[in-house]
């Protein structure tokens, strides 16, 4: 009985304890808003993000195999604690190098030949945000958004060979703004995945005309919530911890 007991008590505790946490993939941030006044951009991780990551993001647009040039990179170390799954994380002045900063972790312009335009575009911009071994290097990409759309005359390729799609990481907002923001539900939702396609819906965004004056405006960072639905293993192994609490009283009592 001590036996059976013991095996309970290990196997509750490897369900509960904590694993090391997978390479992020794509899909595994998305957008929640960009603003073209203050030069910034902030969004969710779903998935937690392991302690000291790196991540770059670029303005550059992607042709299918290579980013142009012309635009900026920047650099975000995530700093010292994993990142929980649902935590928003705001970028704020990326244009300016002794002002920009993030609510988690730090932020750098990456050092990159050629970029001298670190300010975004409300007419037509994408940023993307990728792993890599350096800011050029092959990138591995997580999340994208752009102003306008993924398709089209001046923005094809934006999309291919990435893993992203709409829904899936990637956010087309249409014809430009100086500042738009996620506004859909952000609770209630059984998993950090079922906000893939919440999120990347435009009809949860607001859609705030060109020509404002939105450097000021402050996302919303409110965390993204799951209501969590146990897994049938869960059940099992709760069922044999009180079948075994409860022979274990009945011997007690014999």
């Amino acid at each position: 009985m001590k036996n059976h007991l013991a095996l309970t008590v290990a196997a509750a505790a490897a369900l509960v304890s904590h694993s090391a946490v997978a390479a992020l993939a794509a899909g595994d941030l998305a957008f929640t808003s960009i603003n073209a006044d203050e030069d910034g951009w902030s969004l969710v991780a779903l998935a937690d993000i392991d302690a000291n990551s790196t991540i770059y993001f670029t303005d550059n647009e992607w042709n299918g195999s290579s980013f142009n040039s012309g635009e900026s990179y920047h650099r975000w170390v995530s700093g010292g604690a994993t990142i929980a799954a649902g935590t928003v994380i705001r970028f704020q002045n990326i244009d300016d190098a002794t002002s920009l900063s993030a609510s988690f972790g730090t932020l750098s312009r990456a050092s990159v030949s050629g970029s001298n335009n670190f300010g975004l575009s409300a007419s037509e911009d994408s940023v993307y945000a990728y792993t890599a071994s350096s800011a050029t290097g092959t990138p591995t990409f997580l999340a994208a958004i752009t102003t306008t759309a993924f398709t089209g005359a001046t923005s094809a390729g934006l999309l291919t060979n990435t893993g992203l799609s709409i829904g899936n990481g990637a956010i087309a907002l249409g014809g430009g703004a100086e500042y738009e923001e996620y506004i859909g539900s952000r609770s209630g939702a059984a998993s950090f995945t079922a906000y893939k396609a919440q999120v990347g819906d435009i009809a949860n965004w607001t859609h705030n005309a060109k020509n404002g004056n939105y450097a000021t405006m402050v996302p919303d960072t409110t965390a993204f919530a799951v209501t969590a639905v146990p897994e049938p293993q869960t059940y099992a192994l709760m069922l044999s911890g009180l079948l075994a609490v409860g022979l274990m009283a009945r011997r007690r009592r014999g």
